[in-house]
């Protein structure tokens, strides 16, 4: 093994807490319940935990993909008057 490197040590996870699945779950949860909009941002919240843990963004995504659903249906719904909400 002369004249070759040694691998690098493995990059220290940062410190803090992973909050990935808390933002992605609270992501889904509350962009299909009441705010499309909260669900947005609580689904980019997960994304970005992800990418700084190195864990998995499909919660973040889906949160965000089923908040635009409920934004687009909701504004669908409004605009031809069927919605069932505040008048």
């Amino acid at each position: 093994m002369a004249g070759q490197y040694p691998y690098p040590p493995p990059r220290p996870v940062p410190s803090g807490r992973d909050r990935t699945t808390l933002w992605g779950v609270l992501g889904i949860v509350i962009g299909l319940v009441c705010c499309g909009v909260l669900g947005v941002i609580l689904g980019y919240l997960s994304i970005r935990d992800a990418r700084r843990y190195g864990g998995s963004p499909v919660l973040g995504w889906v949160a965000i993909v089923l908040s635009i659903l409920n934004i687009l249906g909701t504004a669908i719904l409004r605009g031809t008057g069927n919605y069932p909400g505040w008048r």
